[in-house]
C-alpha cells in the first residue's frame, strides 16, 4: 500500500498556540501575589447584605413604637425576601454541604474546571506517548501540518473556554497547571517560549538556564510520561484514586467505650517486637483536619517514630461532625473530652507516665485545659500528673502586633459574619471549603505552590507515589462544629483570652468552674514545654508560638541554652505541615526524643 505523503510546513510556535487563547485569569498578569477570588468575594458580601437588610426589616416589623403601615411593610418586604432569597440561599448552602460540595457556587465551579483541564492536559499529553514514552516523530509530524497544527488549535480552543470561565485571579491552582500546559506545548513544538521563561527549569543564579535545551527537553518529556502513567494531573481526583480514599500507616483500634458524639480515642499499639518504654503519649488534633497527619506513610509518620522509641500512642479522631455536633462549644473540646479520655488512658495504665503532643489548634485548647487540669489536683493536694507537653506550630498568643496574626484578624474583622454563618450553616456545620478560603488567604498562592511543586517533582516517578497520602489530606478537610468553631474565631482569635488570661472553663471543683484559667499555675505544676515552631509559618506564626516562653518552667532561650527541666523554644525554617519532608520529620523526632528522655 503506498503511504500518503505528508507536507510539512513551518513548525508551529508555541507561543502561536498560545495566543489562540488569548490573555486569561489563568495568566496573571496583574502581578497579584495571592490567589484572589473576587467573584465569590463580591458574592458572599451580597448575601451578607441581604441576610443584614433582613434583620433589619425583622426588627422594623416587630418594633411596637413603630407606626403600623410601616412595620407592616417591613414585615411584608421581609416575608418575600425570606421566601424568595434568602431561604433558597441557605437551602442551597445546606444541601451543597451535604453533599460533599463547594457551597460557593463559583468554587464549585472552579472545580469543575480543575477537572476540565486535568483531563485536556491528560488526553493532549497522551496523544504523544507511544510504549510509556514521548513520541517525538509524532510531534514533529503534528507541529509541522497543517492537519495536526488545526489538531493542536482545536485543543487550545477548549483550553481556552475553560480559562476565560475561571472565577479566580492571581497565583492559582490554574495558573499552574497552565505552567504545566506551557511545558507540553514546548516539548511538542521543540521551541522555547519567546519571553526565554521555561516551566519547570534548571536556572543558575544568574537566571540562565543550567542545561542545554536538548537536556531540559529530555528532564520534561520524562515529567510528562510519568505525570501521564499515574494520570496525576489532577491532584484531587489522582490522590482518591491512589489512596483509595485511607491514608495512615499505623495499626490502631478505637478504645472501648470512647465514642461521645462523633469523637473517637484511637489507640496505637505497639509493633510487634519493639519493647515498651513504659510511657503514653497523648495526641492532641485540630479540629479542622484530618487526624492521619500525624501518620501520613511509611517515612512520613509520627507515631511511627514514637513507637520506634518505645512510646504506646493514643489519639483524638474528632470524626465528621453533624447535626449532633453543632451545639458543641469549647467547654466539650476544651475540656470534657481530655478529662475523660485521659481517665480511659490511666485506666488502662495505671503506673504509665503520660506526656502530650498536639499540634496547631490542638496545642492551643490543651495547654489551657492543662493548666486547669493543674489547678484541680493542687488544689485537691495531689501532683501534676502530665508534665512534659510538645507543641507543633501552636499559637497562643493573638494580637495585631508581635503574634504575626494580624492580616487574619483583619480578614475576620472585615468578612467574618458569626450570624450569617449560623443562618447558612448552623444545622451542617462549617465546611472545609470556608476555612480553606480563610487560610488561602494569608498564604500566598498556596495551592499554586503546591500544585507547581508537585510538577516539579514529577520527574522522580516515585515522587508522584510519595505525595498522594499528603494530597489527599490537603484536598479532604473535615467539617467545623458550628458553634466551636464561632467561640473559636471570638474568644481564642479575636479576644485573645487565653493569653489575656480570661479563657475559662467548667471543673468539678466550684472554685474553678466557669473562671479564667490561671495559665501560671504551669509553673507551680512543674510542667515543661517544647515549642517547635517555623520562621516561614503563616498559619501559626512564630510570634504566636510562644507558650515556652512564657509557662512552665521558662528557660532562656533555644535548645542549646536549656537544662533538662526547663522549657525549650525550637524554631526552624519551616512552614505550617512541616512534617510531609522526611528531612523537616526527622529532624522533629530527634529533639521531642531528647525532650522525652531528659
Amino acid at each position: 500500500m503506498k503511504k500518503e505523503k505528508i507536507f510539512r510546513e513551518e513548525k508551529i510556535t508555541p507561543d502561536r498556540l498560545l495566543s489562540i487563547i488569548g490573555v486569561s485569569p489563568a495568566d496573571n498578569l496583574q502581578g497579584i501575589p495571592t490567589a484572589l477570588s473576587w467573584k465569590s468575594k463580591i458574592a458572599g458580601q451580597q448575601v451578607r447584605g441581604l441576610f443584614g437588610y433582613q434583620k433589619i426589616l425583622d426588627a422594623i416589623g416587630k418594633n411596637v413604637s413603630v407606626f403600623g403601615p410601616w412595620a407592616m411593610a417591613a414585615a411584608w418586604q421581609s416575608s418575600m425576601l425570606d421566601t424568595f432569597i434568602t431561604s433558597p440561599i441557605k437551602a442551597q448552602a445546606r444541601m451543597a454541604v451535604g453533599s460533599g460540595r463547594n457551597p460557593d457556587l463559583f468554587g464549585d465551579m472552579n472545580g469543575w474546571i480543575y477537572k476540565g483541564y486535568s483531563r485536556l492536559l491528560y488526553t493532549l499529553t497522551g496523544f504523544f506517548i507511544k510504549d510509556g514514552k514521548f513520541d517525538r516523530e509524532k510531534a514533529l509530524r503534528i507541529s509541522t501540518t497543517k492537519k495536526g497544527k488545526d489538531f493542536l488549535g482545536n485543543y487550545m480552543e477548549e483550553f481556552a473556554q475553560l480559562e476565560h470561565n475561571y472565577n479566580n485571579v492571581g497565583m492559582t491552582r490554574l495558573k499552574a497547571m497552565k505552567e504545566l500546559l506551557k511545558c507540553l506545548l514546548v516539548l511538542i513544538t521543540e521551541t522555547p517560549l519567546e519571553n526565554g521563561v521555561l516551566p519547570f527549569a534548571k536556572l543558575n543564579p544568574d537566571g540562565t538556564l543550567a542545561i542545554p535545551f536538548k537536556d531540559y527537553l529530555a528532564e520534561n518529556r520524562t515529567r510528562l510520561e510519568n505525570l501521564f502513567c499515574k494520570n496525576a494531573f489532577d491532584i484531587k481526583e489522582y490522590s482518591e484514586r491512589a489512596t483509595q480514599g485511607k491514608i495512615g500507616c499505623s495499626q490502631y483500634e478505637y478504645v472501648e467505650g470512647s465514642l461521645i458524639h462523633c469523637v473517637q480515642l484511637r489507640y496505637y499499639p505497639l509493633p510487634e517486637g519493639v519493647k515498651r518504654n513504659g510511657k503514653i503519649i497523648y495526641m492532641a488534633t485540630p479540629l479542622i483536619n484530618k487526624p492521619e497527619l500525624f501518620d501520613l506513610a511509611p517515612g512520613k509518620s509520627v507515631i511511627e517514630g514514637m513507637h520506634r522509641e518505645g512510646y504506646q500512642v493514643y489519639l483524638v479522631d474528632h470524626g465528621d461532625p453533624g447535626w449532633e455536633e453543632t451545639d458543641l462549644g469549647l467547654d466539650f473540646y476544651g475540656k470534657t473530652l481530655p478529662d475523660y479520655y485521659l481517665g480511659l488512658i490511666k485506666k488502662r495504665h495505671p503506673q504509665a507516665e503520660i506526656y502530650v503532643m498536639a499540634y496547631c489548634m490542638g496545642g492551643t485548647l490543651i495547654l489551657p485545659y492543662l493548666a486547669r487540669r493543674a489547678e484541680e489536683l493542687l488544689a485537691a493536694r495531689k501532683p501534676m500528673d502530665i508534665k512534659k507537653v510538645v507543641l507543633m506550630a501552636s499559637p497562643m498568643k493573638f494580637d495585631d502586633e508581635d503574634s504575626g496574626h494580624k492580616a487574619m484578624r483583619s480578614i475576620i474583622r472585615g468578612s467574618y459574619d458569626p450570624l450569617l454563618m449560623k443562618e447558612l450553616f448552623g444545622d451542617v456545620n462549617i465546611p472545609s471549603q470556608v476555612i480553606e478560603s480563610g487560610m488561602n488567604e494569608i498564604q500566598p498562592g498556596v495551592y499554586y505552590t503546591v500544585l507547581l511543586g508537585f510538577y516539579g517533582r514529577a520527574e522522580i516517578g516515585d515522587a508522584i507515589e510519595d505525595a498522594a497520602p499528603f494530597l489527599y489530606w490537603l484536598t479532604h478537610g473535615t467539617k467545623f462544629p458550628a458553634k466551636v468553631h464561632a467561640q473559636w474565631i471570638q474568644n481564642i482569635f479575636m479576644d485573645n483570652q487565653i493569653w489575656e488570661g480570661k479563657y475559662c472553663l467548667p471543673s468539678t471543683n466550684p472554685k474553678f468552674d466557669g473562671k479564667p484559667v490561671n495559665m501560671d499555675i504551669l509553673k507551680k505544676a512543674g510542667v515543661i514545654i517544647l515549642d517547635y515552631r517555623g520562621s516561614r509559618d503563616p498559619i501559626a506564626p512564630p510570634g504566636s508560638c510562644i507558650a515556652s516562653e512564657t509557662w512552665g518552667q521558662v528557660g532562656c532561650g533555644n535548645v542549646g541554652f536549656t537544662g533538662s527541666a526547663l522549657n525549650r523554644t525550637i524554631e526552624k525554617n519551616i512552614g505550617h505541615i512541616f512534617v510531609v519532608s522526611r528531612k523537616y520529620l526527622a529532624e522533629y523526632l530527634e529533639m521531642v526524643s531528647e525532650f522525652y528522655r531528659a
